[in-house]
């Protein structure tokens, strides 16, 4: 059997080959007919610079995405929760659970993560934009009926907005403003919601973006000033929206600089800022406003226990219906051309549908 895939070899060389077939090696792997892979914005950077920090290389090439749904191909010996024909999805990650980390329960930071579509720091890994992909039982989830092999490619993006909602400890009553409205952004929005927020606003300079999380999740929306600084953009949010001294809970999701400063500045005195966009390694922040506001300041990154079976259960219950964020879906082989069209801010969600028969 072939296992067709897409490779990129160099920023825009992207390249389909047949990879060779996954076979079950542990009692626990589970091999997944892969149906839909979403695009990321990290896809996205892939394409255009070859990676975040370590690059893909025509030496080094590696299989492109981690955002996954399938169906059970085969399964080993030791599993028992999944059968050949079930719908699931995928957490793309797979953990050393040896190291001070994985122990502590939080094995998202794990130094051995070995991440699908990542050159690195921990083992280069290929991704699931292929017909087959291999994966330990513990990290494929079966999918209720209710739920559609589409809105299972979300289930990823809507555990990061869980993990990020989570660390913010949102609480009934709480007054939340998101920075950024991609997918991400737009799920945090959602997620807070439903974790009681009275208000969330979602911050942004793409307006027909914004128009889509005020129907979708937000409470408010707001579009910065470009000429004027983070204070003055901050005080039009507090004064704009009625937030007293500010914001309980930030959730800045754009890894914009400017954003991060005006979500600092927005933050009320004794309130959490978390970040879960990625940007720039170094950036200037409002350091001073931090210690007077003895704010409390968190990293978010990918997602950790319990983050999607709690994404799986907000899409069973209905509580957010991820299907209105799929604005495209394009064949196996216009991957390059998604990840164009995402790149030029086209749509909220693409989808690459997976290896046709």
């Amino acid at each position: 059997m072939s296992n067709l895939s897409c490779l990129l070899y160099d920023p825009h060389d992207a390249r389909f080959e047949n990879r060779e077939m996954p076979s079950i090696t542990d009692p626990c792997d589970v091999i997944i007919r892969i149906a839909y892979v979403g695009v990321c914005g990290s896809d996205v950077h892939f394409w255009h610079h070859g990676g975040v920090g370590l690059k893909v290389s025509p030496t080094n090439p590696l299989t492109m995405g981690h955002e996954a749904s399938g169906t059970v191909h085969s399964i080993g010996s030791a599993v028992t929760n999944l059968s050949p024909g079930d719908n699931v999805c995928i957490e793309p990650g797979l953990p050393c659970s040896r190291c001070k980390s994985c122990k502590s329960g939080r094995y998202n930071l794990c130094p051995e993560m070995a991440f699908a579509a990542s050159p690195g720091p921990g083992p280069a890994t290929h991704g699931c934009l292929c017909a087959y992909y291999k994966l330990t039982e513990a990290f494929v989830y079966k999918l209720p009926a209710s739920v559609s092999l589409e809105e299972g490619v979300l289930v990823e993006p809507l555990s990061v907005a869980v993990h990020s909602i989570r660390l913010a400890d949102v609480k009934p009553g709480h007054r939340v403003v998101v920075f950024g409205a991609g997918p991400v952004g737009i799920l945090c929005a959602a997620v807070a919601r439903q974790f009681g927020a009275a208000e969330v606003i979602s911050v942004d300079m793409n307006a027909t973006r914004l128009e889509f999380v005020k129907e979708f999740a937000a409470t408010g929306v707001f579009t910065p000033n470009a000429k004027a600084d983070g204070e003055i953009n901050a005080a039009a949010i507090v004064e704009g929206f009625h937030l007293d001294r500010g914001a309980d809970i930030v959730i800045e999701v754009s890894g914009a600089e400017p954003c991060i400063q005006m979500g600092i500045q927005v933050l009320a005195p004794g309130g959490t800022f978390v970040q879960t966009g990625c940007g720039k390694p170094n950036i200037l922040i409002p350091m001073t406003k931090l210690g007077e506001k003895e704010a409390v300041v968190k990293g978010c990154f990918r997602y950790g226990p319990g983050d999607f079976e709690l994404a799986i259960g907000l899409l069973r219950d209905g509580k957010i219906d991820v299907k209105k964020l799929i604005s495209r879906t394009v064949s196996f082989e216009e991957a390059p051309d998604a990840w164009e069209s995402v790149g030029r801010g086209e749509g909220i969600k693409t989808l690459i549908r997976g290896v046709q028969d």
